[in-house]
């Protein structure tokens, strides 16, 4: 569709006309030295010029609509998972193409656009013979959720899901409301098979050398009441333990226990697998693979004391949740005990805790100074016997001035702190807790610090520090000024029956303590500990100049070595747009990588390890759930086909009447901008002038 219009009124194109005629009349009217007929045509010339230029003087533009009508669109979402040629057999897979295929050719041969998903990539129509299903993993709700968003404003008429109904990432795909028919078609076989499953195996990530630790297998039985199974721990192929379990039913699961551990430090690889019986569907889901990190040594905390008191206990109760540290009491005047104790205090500690130290008696300024000497993260947690003038100048946190008299506080969370949070409940479990003694009298931060708890007096906060922490010449402090805080664990007890608020306040602030700064300037790492086979291996690369200052263009040698000892190496730069490099194609297993970089001059050297996992979710659960995609068609207005019915899906899809949609484009451009016509106009003066100069006028 085609018009003019302007941006005036169409009845000024009339004195427009009339300017023309009168121009073209007043010129040609007078006698002539040409013949009648060349002077009729000059004059219509003429008045065509001037008529076309008075005309876009009116500012006139076209205006053209377009209409372009889209075919219907057939989304064949197919399930191409290992679950299914694992049920029905490889040939499965020949089928599904095959069908896909002609279904396919079916609908564009009635106007239909085909279009194919699958669970990992899009797969173009011609090239459906080259769908493999080999999937490790199912989100049926994720690909459905997908195919709405990518053909959202398109027309897309119907979706054809074409699966077992089984899946193991996401949710149900029932949960989710859709706008669109989909059509679902049910392969596999909803009779459960005959099997042994290993499906779950429980560890903890992380124990300690010469440490026993639990290992705990799920193993789940289809079809074996009154047999029996072997359960094998083993690591590096050595038997470390066996255990033979009795199924007293035809459905259900048995737990077995094992307890293990390790002389080595270091990821450990540990498989368990359950002996085959004779009849089983599949042994690819009688195993499974765990991982380990075995750390050489706890980290350790050492709690210097003036004096016994029953704070001490509440600190160590609350470090010693955490299994990772180590806690030590040393009390100078308590000899006996230290003796028992077996405590050295040249041993490396990670942190210590000086409780109501500095004391007005010195009798531990020795060991206080040995640590600072050392740079050794201090806690101090004053009291009554503490020496405040001492303490304000041997710490790098705060500097205090107090007098004899002493408040009774409680604590008040400061908002602005950010460098370790406190969930919503354990704050104000925290803000509940009963006073404490604190010195009265002024308190300053010295540069770098920060409060976390300020002092709050009855009902009333003021900007007074009760817990600070801070950081000087790379050694970490930490300053507590309130005494009997074993009220606050003991007053959490009486309210929850726990103590998880105050036990999270001690460890985060020993954490952040023990927490060391990496200060490397070449620094190689993976992204994560873990990764599964069917993904890549990412590396992260920083490199800091001597103001650590991030520069890039570095050459990186990379080395990843196996569990058999194979060494594959790898060579990069590191690049300022991308800092990641990728290794992909490893197998499941332990593997330990060494980087190493020129960085000005110098080679400098990382190493780590990570562990690769196999993914194999499709072999935990094999029975097809055919409810699943009954509920789902019904939900969204399509019908179920069970795969046999195939045909009836061809013949239901292709005799449908979707309409097209027509589509209504607008496009406006102005008679000024249509170069043929300033052609045009050109031509005919051109044209007239020559006449008017052939024929002898002027």
């Amino acid at each position: 569709m085609f018009q003019f219009l302007t941006e005036y009124s169409l009845w000024f194109a009339i004195p427009a006309v009339l300017v023309g005629l009168g121009d073209a009349y007043l010129l040609y009217s007078k006698k002539y030295t040409w013949s009648k007929n060349i002077n009729r045509l000059l004059f219509g010339v003429r008045w065509l010029l001037v008529t076309v230029l008075c005309l876009l003087l009116l500012g006139p533009f076209t205006k053209i609509l377009q209409n372009t009508a889209e075919n219907p669109i057939v989304v064949l979402a197919v399930d191409n998972s290992q679950s299914l040629p694992l049920v029905k057999g490889a040939e499965i897979s020949d089928e599904i193409r095959t069908k896909l295929t002609e279904l396919s050719n079916q609908l564009r041969e009635k106007d239909f656009e085909v279009e194919i998903q699958t669970f990992d990539r899009s797969i173009q129509p011609d090239s459906l013979q080259n769908l493999q299903f080999d999937a490790g993993k199912t989100d049926l709700s994720g690909i459905l959720r997908n195919i709405q968003s990518n053909y959202e404003n398109k027309n897309l008429a119907s979706i054809v899901l074409v699966s077992d109904g089984i899946y193991n990432q996401g949710f149900s795909p029932t949960y989710v409301p859709y706008n669109i028919p989909i059509n679902t078609v049910g392969v596999g076989d909803t009779i459960p098979q005959v099997d042994l499953n290993l499906r779950s195996a429980y560890a903890n990530k992380i124990a300690y050398l010469g440490n026993k630790f639990p290992i705990v297998a799920e193993v789940y039985n289809t079809g074996f009441a009154g047999k029996s199974a072997q359960v094998r721990l083993t690591k590096n192929r050595n038997l470390l333990e066996s255990k033979t379990i009795q199924f007293k039913s035809d459905d259900g699961f048995q737990t077995v226990d094992f307890l293990a551990s390790s002389d080595k430090k270091g990821m450990q690889h540990f498989v368990i697998q359950v002996i085959p019986l004779s009849g089983e569907f599949t042994k690819r889901n009688n195993s499974k693979n765990i991982y380990i990190d075995i750390l050489d040594a706890k980290e350790k905390i050492l709690l210097v004391a003036n004096a016994p008191h029953p704070d001490i206990k509440a600190i160590k109760s609350a470090v010693e949740k955490n299994t990772n540290y180590q806690f030590d009491v040393y009390i100078p005047q308590l000899s006996a005990w230290n003796k028992q104790k077996k405590i050295n205090l040249d041993d490396k500690y990670d942190v210590v805790i000086f409780h109501q130290i500095p004391a007005n008696t010195n009798i531990s300024t020795n060991i206080l100074n040995k640590f600072l000497a050392k740079k050794t993260p201090i806690w101090f947690v004053g009291g009554a016997q503490s020496n405040y003038r001492t303490l304000s100048q041997r710490n790098e946190v705060v500097s205090i001035s107090v007098s004899r008299q002493v408040d009774l506080v409680t604590p008040l969370f400061n908002s602005q702190f950010n460098r370790f949070t406190f969930s919503d409940e354990n704050k104000d479990i925290i803000t509940k807790y009963p006073p404490v003694s604190v010195p009265f009298g002024k308190f300053n931060l010295k540069g770098g610090a920060e409060t976390v708890l300020y002092q709050q007096v009855g009902s009333v906060g003021t900007d007074k520090p009760l817990l600070m922490i801070g950081e000087k010449n790379g050694m970490k402090q930490a300053v507590l000024l309130g005494e009997n805080i074993w009220k606050w664990r003991l007053h959490e007890y009486s309210l929850n029956q726990n103590q998880n608020a105050f036990d999270d306040l001690v460890g985060k602030t020993i954490q952040y303590l023990s927490t060391k700064d990496d200060k490397r300037r070449f620094r190689v790492y993976p992204i994560s500990n873990e990764f599964f086979d069917s993904e890549s291996v990412a590396f992260e690369t920083e490199v800091y100049n001597e103001i650590y200052e991030r520069v890039f263009g570095q050459k990186v040698e990379l080395k990843i070595t196996n569990e058999a000892g194979e060494t594959n190496s790898y060579t990069y730069v590191n690049g300022s747009g991308s800092s990641q490099y990728k290794v992909s194609g490893l197998g499941q297993g332990v593997y330990k990588y060494t980087a190493s970089a020129r960085i000005e001059g110098k080679t400098e050297v990382n190493s780590g390890q990570f562990t690769v996992k196999a993914l194999e979710l499709e072999a935990l659960n094999t029975t097809a759930d055919f409810n699943l995609l009954r509920n789902l068609a019904n939900q969204s207005e399509g019908q179920f086909y069970n795969y046999e019915n195939w045909t009836q899906l061809s013949t239901q899809l292709t005799s449908a009447q979707f309409p097209k949609i027509i589509h209504t484009q607008e496009e406006f451009e102005e008679l000024m901008n249509l170069h043929w016509l300033m052609v045009a106009l050109i031509l005919l003066a051109s044209f007239e002038w020559f006449m008017r100069k052939f024929k002898g006028g002027y």
